[in-house]
């Protein structure tokens, strides 16, 4: 069951998978070249996926991988992860259910979970926050490579608390063994992956090395990744109907007034296709890390740096009212020169630098240079047969600066400092009783300096305490989550300080029809205090080419939820499907209110009450299966509605999305084609466009060239064959960044 056990394997509950005792054939051929870790129950394949004995797939975020979850759990890894990579980690899981992106531009795109973004999903390394800026703003990169990842987690359920209120959405966790997980069973152990593609003349690398040194129990780790991308194709006109249509009016309006020059810079950018100008990326990372295995305790560190550089789309025709004004404004101030010569002196200063302000808004490209340096600490203390079976520590430490350059001049530095770190003690079993409790501290220093620092200068400190119970007894099985929060969020230079106390919990109840199918019903009180971004935001912001206004005054956000599921397999088949409902009081969001500020649109952080109600699911099945051929197929469906309490919608939702695969598979070959389906988005918030629907044709075919052994996957792949206009209606960018046109590309991976 080729097809079906990648949907096994990356959503059913674990306690269903271990019920169910289903391994790939794949993976159980690969036990045979499986590597010693500090756990003895557990064996790691070519495609580092961690299976147990009993076939049970082992998530590893800290404090949830012991646990059954209640909820989804998506697994990206292997050939599937080769498939869909990508420079962001937002674009690599856009097609797991329930999962999309923010698409800003090709160099910066964020996971989107069930409707939520931004504050509520956390996207973490190995269990610890990426510490970056990502947050701040959908134009900023996250900074993990997933070229070098191992594999990608989407986590939700009872158990995503343990990672803190911005986790209503869910969580995203990257493994890329920057710390060693184990010790290798040869000396040496080296994996490649190259890639290339036609849509961005995509160029990249990636390596990593694992050296055990000697019979020491120390393990060596050293990775490495750069990419580069061109300006992005496209299929048809870069920017939407409407845009275009306004682009075009505009211009014969400057043409009527005698401005030709303007009249033909707006016809250019209506009539620009084929590509999104000053879209390149180049991005290079490099990580060192180095552990201690000692029986079942583990300790390690790394060191690494992830530096991105790339351009900023700019909204066509955004300067040009802009210029027109400012030189009617600098008429009126030469009229009132006769008047008062000192007062000319300082309208002409002023004007002046309008003008050039003016300038940079429409015409001078805007890119973005970031780096990275962090450091991380990670450890898994055996404790024994006591009442706390482990002692399980994390931190890390980034060092963070973001710069935005208008043309070649530095417009606005961000500069990042944080520390993240927690520590958990796992409960020795105790018949049907598991559980866990623990500690987390995050602090972040955060400076924005330049003309358009939207965000004052600010420091967050917070301090959790969180625990996990599990109880089970026969088919039945109640795991609740609960979780306290103090938030500190201080800016020195406004004056201004707000301190939170927020309360979360969670508790699921789950029944096992069969012995690999399970049901359940998850309830949860989440509380998220507002962040710095939410509060002290007040100024122009070049690269979104918004002017954003926080609220100093937001208080916390507070939001019930209920979800029912059903996952498992029968009849040859396997399925997950669940259906859920947030009911948030005092809904944090940023809308646009129709005015302008410096001549840029005024997007405001808002707060009011919201109803969030979806459904996902995937089923997949053989249609064919003779043993060393079969043919199979794969279906998935997600739809949010996201409504607020004055019976507007959510800005930036995503719609109904159906998409189906056949995969038929040989020993060597997996051949796969699939159609994706987006509808269109009317349910749009005010000043917001909607989007109309679109269906893209993928294939692609993977080749395994060594006989009985996966170490070396040649993959090449079509996407969006018939070359159609997508826009992603969950894109800050969509009028003017559509997604990429027909894309070939081919990738490389070995393991050896």
């Amino acid at each position: 069951m080729r097809t079906s056990l990648r949907l096994i394997g990356s959503t059913v509950s674990l306690a269903a998978l271990a019920a169910g005792n289903h391994v790939h054939a794949q993976d159980a051929a690969q036990d045979d070249t499986a590597e010693a870790t500090t756990d003895p129950t557990l064996t790691d394949d070519l495609h580092d996926r961690r299976v147990n004995y009993q076939g049970r797939i082992v998530v590893s975020a800290q404090g949830i991988r012991d646990f059954d979850l209640l909820a989804g759990t998506d697994v990206v890894e292997g050939e599937e992860l080769q498939r869909n990579l990508d420079g962001q980690i937002g674009e690599v899981l856009d097609s797991q259910p329930g999962v999309s992106a923010s698409g800003f531009a090709p160099g910066a795109s964020r996971p989107i979970l069930r409707g939520f973004s931004g504050e509520r999903v956390k996207v973490l390394i190995d269990g610890i926050g990426a510490i970056d800026a990502s947050n701040t703003s959908d134009d900023h990169a996250v900074s993990i490579d997933a070229l070098t990842a191992e594999r990608i987690e989407v986590l939700r359920g009872p158990a995503v608390l343990l990672f803190g209120s911005q986790a209503i959405g869910g969580a995203v966790n990257v493994i890329d063994k920057r710390i060693p997980l184990r010790l290798p069973s040869e000396s040496v152990h080296v994996d490649v992956l190259a890639r290339s593609d036609t849509a961005t003349d995509l160029r990249e690398f990636g390596g990593s090395l694992d050296a055990r040194l000697g019979n020491s129990g120390f393990v060596f780790h050293a990775d490495g990744s750069w990419r580069e991308t061109d300006d992005l194709e496209v299929a048809g006109f870069t920017v939407a109907p409407e845009l275009r249509a306004d682009l075009l009016a505009d211009a014969a309006e400057e043409e009527e007034e005698g401005h030709f020059e303007e009249a033909e810079e707006l016809r250019e950018a209506a009539d620009q296709r084929g590509f999104v100008p000053n879209t390149g990326t180049e991005t290079w990372t490099a990580n060192a890390g180095l552990a201690f295995f000692a029986g079942e305790s583990s300790l390690g560190v790394s060191f690494g740096v992830y530096d991105s550089e790339y351009g900023i789309p700019g909204r066509p025709g955004g300067g040009h009212h802009h210029d027109e004004e400012e030189h009617e404004d600098h008429d009126e101030d030469h009229d009132e020169d006769h008047e008062d010569e000192d007062h000319d002196d300082e309208d002409h200063d002023e004007d002046h630098h309008d003008e050039e302000e003016g300038h940079e808004h429409g015409d001078v490209p805007v890119s973005i240079g970031l780096r990275q340096y962090r450091a991380d600490l990670r450890g898994d203390i055996f404790l024994g047969e006591g009442f706390f079976e482990r002692l399980r520590f994390r931190a890390g430490y980034s060092d963070y600066t973001h710069t935005e350059f208008e043309g070649d001049e530095v417009g606005t530095v961000f500069d990042v400092q944080g520390i993240e770190a927690r520590a958990e003690l796992v409960q020795n079993s105790s018949g049907p009783w598991r559980g866990s409790i623990g500690t987390q501290y995050y602090y972040r220093d955060f400076e924005a300096v330049g003309a358009e620092a939207f965000v004052a200068p600010n420091r967050t400190d917070q301090i959790a305490f969180f625990a996990l119970q599990e109880y089970a007894t026969g088919p039945f099985q109640v795991e609740g989550s609960v979780r306290y929060e103090n938030t500190n969020v201080e800016s020195n230079t406004l004056g201004i300080e707000r301190d939170f106390d927020t309360f979360s919990g969670a508790l699921g109840f789950a029944y096992d029809v069969s012995p690999a199918v399970r049901t359940g019903i998850n309830l949860s009180r989440v509380a998220r205090a507002p962040a710095a971004e939410e509060l002290f935001s007040n100024g122009p912001h070049i690269a979104t080419q918004a002017f954003e206004i926080g609220d100093p005054d937001l208080e916390e956000e507070k939001a019930w939820g209920a979800e029912i599921f059903a996952r498992g397999s029968f009849a040859g088949a396997s399925f997950s499907i669940a259906a859920y409902r947030n009911w948030f009081d005092d809904f944090i969001y940023l809308a646009q209110n129709g005015e302008e500020e410096d001549e840029l649109p005024v997007y405001v952080f808002l707060q009011q009450d919201a109803t969030y109600t979806g459904i996902e699911g995937e089923l997949a099945f053989d249609l064919i299966d003779t043993g060393s051929f079969t043919l199979g197929t794969e279906l998935l469906g997600e739809y949010v509605h996201a409504e607020l309490d004055d019976d507007t919608f959510v800005p930036r939702i995503p719609p109904l999305h159906l998409a189906g695969a056949l995969i038929a598979s040989t020993g060597a070959f997996d051949l796969r084609g699939e159609v994706e389906w987006y509808d269109e988005q009317n349910d749009i918030a005010p000043f917001e466009t909607a989007t109309d629907g679109y269906t893209f044709v993928n294939a692609s075919i993977a080749w395994r060239p060594v006989r009985g052994d996966n170490s070396i996957t040649l993959l090449l792949k079509a996407d969006n064959i018939f070359d159609v206009t997508g826009r992603r209606h969950t894109s800050f960018t969509k009028d003017y960044v559509p997604l990429a046109g027909r894309n070939i590309s081919a990738s490389l991976r070995a393991s050896f």
